[in-house]
Order: C-alpha cells, then structure tokens, then sequence
C-alpha cells in the first residue's frame, strides 16, 4: 500500500478553488497477474477558501494570481510543493482557451510534477461536475442510470450516466446570474435570451429598475418549464430550443434517479427568508427555490450531491502497468503521449451499428472551440472474436475517429480483451502510412481516466502505460 497526496484545483468562469486529498492506493490483482494498482482510500485534509477567478485586461485568467492562490492555500494547509505527488487542474466555463491552459500549467508547474490539465467544454465539464456530485458513482454501484443538473451562474450543465457509463450531456443557457442587481435590488444586467423571453412575453423586468418578484415568477415560471422538459416531464416548452447553448440530451433518456450540483443547488433545499432572496447579487436563490416546488421533485427520486458548488473539484491518482507486447499494434514515431483522456464505450455501443457515429459524437465532448485533442477509445471487445467481427468493428472504428485522422492526430484505442493483434492489423490495412496509430489489450480503464503511454521497451515489445484517475470527493 503507498499513499499519494493529490491536489485539485478547479479554475471556472466565477470562482476558482482547491482540495489537497491523500489517497491509499494497493494492487489488487494477484501476484501471477498483471499488476491492477487501485485507488482503495481518500480522504481529503483541506479544502481552500473560494476565490472569484482573476481575469486580467486581456480577459485571460491572472496566472500569477492563481499561482499566489494556490501558495496561499497551500502555506495555510501547511504543505510544501515537494509534498504534491500528483494532482489535476480542470479550467472550465469562459475561461476555458488555450492561451489560459498554457499559462496556469506554466505558472503551477512548481506544485506537482505531472497535473493532469484538462479544459473542459460544456460537456466535458457536464461530466466532471456529474462525478464531483456523486451522480457517477452511485449509477455505477447500484447499476441505475442518473440525471444530474449541475446549475451555475450562467448555464446548466447535464450529464446522463447509466451503469457507470456517460451516455450523454448537455448544456442551457439557464444560471443564477444570468440578471443581476445591486444592493437596492436594482436590476443591472439581463441576459441576451432571458431578455428575449421577457420582451416577448411582456414580462416587466428592466434595467434600471427595481425587481418585482411577481414579474420574476413569471419568467421562472418558463425556465422551470425547460428544465422539466429536460427530464422528460411535459410538453416541449417554446423557448426550449432558445435556451440550448450547445445541444440537447438525446430524446428518451429516462432516469432512475436526479441530482442537482452547482452554486444554485444550495438553495434548492434551504430555507431562505424574503428579504435575503438577493444577497448574491442575482436570482440564483429564487431559481434554486422554484427548482424544489417543481414536477422534477414530485415526480423523480432526488439523489442527495456529495458536493454542490464544489462538484467540479478534483484530485488524480496514479498507476503504472505493462503491456503485454505479444498483443500489441502500434505505428508511428508518435510516443511518449500525455494526459489523453479516456472515452468508454458501452457493451450496448459496441455491437451498434451506429457505433462509428457514437465514437464520433464522444470524441467531441473533449473539443472546445475548434481545440480537438487525443482522445483513447476503451472497449471490452471479445475474448474470442471471429474475423468478420474484426474487420467490422475495425471499418466501423476507421469512420468514428475519421475527424481525428483529418486533423493528423494520433489514434489510441484500449482493449480489456486480448485482440490487440488482430485489430491492429486490420486498421493498418484501412489507414493511410501517414496516419499513427496505437491499438492496447489486457488495459482496464473507466471513462474519464487519463493515460500516459511511455516509450516502447524491450526492443518495442512492450509499452508502459501511467492511468491517472480523477478523484473526486
């Protein structure tokens, strides 16, 4: 057993945080077997204060300023950098650009030596956040499929998990401050689509003006609406399409169990009085109080969040495995890879003929605004595969990862069964000499786990392989 202390920080469009956790990790598999180092405890020793995120003239995150975050945080927690062993930074929301990526990685390399540095779209980030609310973790151990709404400032972010498996997320432009007002409740700001809706349905809310709360009714009376809508709970409401920011969950999604995350979740169950509706500076209280007396409560099971505002707070643990080199494919002068995150497919995926179109539609949750990455593919497959099974799976895995081969980036895909091989070799005959690709067997990983695959050893029969799991509290 060896114990690890991981650091997560979560830098999102309104606030910026960090949890220090130790986590217990043991190899659990036998000593005949490939080594299977899990993560069997964590426990989290501090949790930072909550800082609005610092954005400089040039609307990019102050790097120095998180840096002088984080020395804080760590100085008041009485830890020293050399102490971190591993950790991750999850740049979300607004913030999410390259240029930010780049220069908080930068200016935080000094505080653990291999952070997994994900920028999460709002998918990526639906999925994160149904994670830190637990909404993952119980689908997976009771083997039901969960809903979970995570409701921040300007969006809700969902994601639909079934068994363990992300099946899909969304995102609407649905927030607690999407109007704000000042300390006399004078409205100050309301957003492009929420104006929209109040000019078209006479709704007396303007700038300038004091709220009425009868007239936000009104307006929450529509956005509650959409939000039903989402689970499945009455007529699609007109302004539903409007209030899209990138898609949709996918039609007859249904359920077991719903959760909720985000700054607004706070208020969902919390007895708030009339004269404190405002204190934030926004309507997130009052959206948070409609959200309780809605069909969503009456007529789904409510799964408690582990976490709310912290949801998308995170930490990484390690492993290392070999590979076993009989049943390995790869092509391309393309290796040492770092930090490429994981993608599951489900059984039900994998035997679908639409599978090409599945792999192409997750591959796009880890793309934001024109920024793709490389993305590994992680199936079971069979243990004794006939080769029109191969060649199929292989002409259908060629179509789905067709955006990565446009773009020239590498092709990775895991395998629990021992077919590497002969997948391999099927792919190789189906791309093009230019195009690099890696195919791995006997590796297990969960959806949304980050790989390291190291240089080849032992005269190329073997590639060493870093999981990096994220950890959530």
């Amino acid at each position: 057993m060896k114990n690890l202390l991981s650091v997560g920080i979560d830098i999102g469009t309104s606030t910026t945080q960090l949890i220090l956790s130790e986590l217990k990790i043991e190899n659990t598999s036998s000593a005949y077997s490939i080594p299977n180092i899990s993560i069997t405890d964590k426990q989290v020793i501090f949790k930072s204060r909550i800082m609005f995120t610092p954005i400089d003239q040039d609307n990019l995150i102050d790097a120095t300023k998180i840096q002088e975050f984080v020395a804080e945080q760590f100085k008041e927690a009485g830890v020293q950098p050399k102490d971190i062993q591993t950790g991750a930074i999850i740049i979300t929301g607004e913030t999410v650009r390259k240029e930010n990526s780049r220069a908080v990685a930068e200016a935080l390399s000094g505080y653990a030596g291999d952070f997994v540095v994900a920028t999460a779209g709002p998918d990526l980030e639906s999925i994160i956040a149904g994670k830190g609310a637990g909404a993952h973790s119980y689908s997976q151990k009771q083997h039901c499929s969960t809903l979970n709404y995570d409701i921040g400032g300007g969006t809700t972010n969902l994601a639909f998990f079934d068994d363990g498996i992300t099946v899909d997320t969304g995102c609407f432009d649905i927030g607690g401050r999407l109007i704000k007002v000042d300390e006399s409740q004078i409205i100050q700001y309301i957003s492009p689509k929420y104006q929209e809706i109040i000019s078209n349905e006479n709704i007396n809310l303007k700038l300038g003006e004091e709220i009425k709360l009868s007239e936000l009714e009104r307006l929450l009376d529509i956005i509650i609406d959409v939000l039903q809508n989402i689970a499945g709970i009455g007529q699609k409401h007109k302004y539903y399409d409007l209030l899209i920011t990138n898609k949709p969950l996918m039609d007859n999604l249904q359920a077991d169990y719903i959760s909720f995350s985000g700054g607004v979740a706070d208020y969902i169950e919390k007895d708030v009085p009339p004269s404190d509706l405002f204190i934030y500076g926004d309507i997130g209280i009052s959206l948070g109080k409609r959200i309780r007396s809605s069909e969503i409560y009456k007529q789904y099971k409510i799964l408690k969040s582990i976490e709310t505002i912290r949801a998308t707070v995170v930490g990484a643990g390690s492993h290392t495995t070999s590979v076993s080199g009989s049943t390995i494919k790869y092509r391309g002068d393309i290796l040492p890879l770092k930090n490429i995150p994981v993608v599951k497919l489900t059984t039900e995926d994998e035997v679908s003929d639409e599978l090409a179109e599945i792999i192409d539609r997750k591959i796009q949750w880890f793309d934001f605004e024109e920024e793709e990455q490389t993305v590994a593919i992680s199936f079971k497959g069979l243990h004794n595969p006939t080769f029109l099974y191969i060649q199929e799976l292989a002409e259908k895995v060629r179509r789905g990862v067709n955006k990565l081969i446009e773009i020239n980036y590498p092709i990775v895909i895991i395998i629990e069964e021992d077919m590497a091989k002969a997948l391999g070799q099927t792919l190789f005959s189906l791309l093009s000499e230019r195009d690099n690709f890696i195919v791995l067997d006997n590796v297990i990983v969960n959806d949304g786990d980050y790989l390291d695959i190291g240089k080849p050893i032992s005269d190329g029969q073997v590639l060493p392989v870093v999981i990096k799991t994220l950890v959530f509290n």
